[in-house]
């Protein structure tokens, strides 16, 4: 018997790995015997460079960068094991996890530390990179990132422009001639699972801008410098990135990254399915078990353990859900693949005592998935 155990990180508690030997440990003490593969997932958010890293036995390497507010900070990035591709999370450099609560304010916040990654990766002679854009604290339609590799914002008085969304308003000129010739060699895939436009009611100032520390009169005023970005990169550059999708994700950062050479905006689970190889892994597979922090009717828009079902389900392979707790509208997966989802909270606790108890708990829970899987099979789910 072989089972497949592929989820996604559980945050601010576990990574994708440690989830996935959690649950086969628990599996294993029912089903000793059984092939296990353990395949850590991400979805193009948090967790894509760690799933990769560890999927294709790649190389971390941490760099000094540039943070949101411009202070420096140390960025995690990663290489896959073939040695040809960088993976990079937008998070590490321009995350909303790097800048306090109280100080959070996309009008003024830089996304030029994911410049940097993307510059460090080109030093290494990489001229592939995957790109999460999840997580971020800015709003700056990637004008921090492009001005990090050499493109220019200049303002109507000749000046460049200053870290942050509010001051596209005052975009006048756009000079790509200092762009990193190395990115005209480079292709850039960016794991996109967002479909929101740059500008309007769906777009990443409305949106997005709340949760970054935007109030409602700044999300007008980021929404309005946004507009008026991609009406300067229409008119100058010949290029639309107010309407395509995902152009407004991670705060228009989709966008910002359509003036460069090479890029593609793609589903961030489909690209990790295919790093780390999935479907070979599932091919004999007899069943896949995946997972996710919370599990809720969103999970059915680009998440990893929809994903895994898909790709598990078009191999007729029957598919388990452990997840860290449940939203009420959560059925709406089995509409998408998920045959059965077991919650792993055994106990009312406080945030703090639950995250700590993630391993154990998944421990548990995948030990009684393990029961009652045997109980319903009998001899056909026990190993050969």
């Amino acid at each position: 018997m072989k089972i497949v155990i592929a989820p996604d990180s559980f945050k601010e508690s576990l990574t994708a790995l440690a989830v996935a030997e959690a649950i086969g440990e628990g599996f294993r003490r029912i089903l000793p015997q059984a092939q296990y593969r353990l395949v850590p997932m991400a979805d193009g958010g948090e967790g894509l460079v760690q799933s990769i890293v560890d999927a294709t036995q790649g190389e971390k390497f941490s760099t000094q960068v540039t943070a949101p507010l411009g202070n420096k900070v140390s960025a995690s990035w990663g290489m896959t094991g073939d040695g040809q591709s960088a993976v990079i999370e937008m998070a590490e450099a321009s995350g909303l996890h790097l800048v306090p609560t109280d100080k959070r304010n996309p009008l003024i916040s830089t996304s030029y530390g994911t410049g940097e990654l993307i510059s460090t990766a080109l030093d290494k002679g990489l001229r592939r990179i995957i790109l999460g854009i999840g997580g971020s604290a800015t709003n700056d339609g990637g004008v921090g990132m492009l001005q990090a590799l050499g493109a220019k914002f200049i303002d109507k008085t000749g000046k460049s422009l200053s870290f942050g969304g509010a001051a596209l308003a005052d975009l006048a000129q756009i000079d790509m001639s200092g762009l990193d010739p190395r990115l005209q060699e480079t292709r850039i895939e960016v794991a996109c699972d967002v479909d929101n436009p740059l500008c309007g009611e769906h777009g990443a100032s409305a949106v997005f801008g709340a949760q970054k520390g935007a109030t409602k009169a700044d999300i007008q005023r980021l929404d309005a410098a946004l507009r008026h970005f991609a009406e300067q990169v229409q008119a100058q550059l010949g290029i639309d990135i107010q309407t395509p999708k995902g152009a407004g994700a991670a705060g228009g950062m989709g966008g910002g990254l359509m003036l460069l050479p090479q890029v593609r905006l793609r589903s961030g689970v489909k690209m990790v399915i295919e790093a780390v190889d999935l479907a070979a892994a599932i091919a004999d597979a007899d069943i896949v078990v995946t997972g996710e922090g919370r599990m809720d009717g969103q999970s059915v828009h680009g998440k990893t353990p929809i994903g895994v079902a898909k790709l598990a389900k078009s191999s007729g392979k029957p598919v388990i859900a452990i997840v860290g707790s449940l939203r009420e509208d959560y059925p709406a997966v089995y509409e998408a693949g998920i045959d059965a989802v077991f919650p792993i909270i055994r106990q009312i606790n406080s945030l703090e005592n639950t995250l700590q108890a993630g391993r154990e708990n998944l421990i548990s829970t995948a030990e009684n998935v393990a029961r009652l899987w045997q109980i319903a099979g009998g001899n056909a789910l026990r190993a050969d």
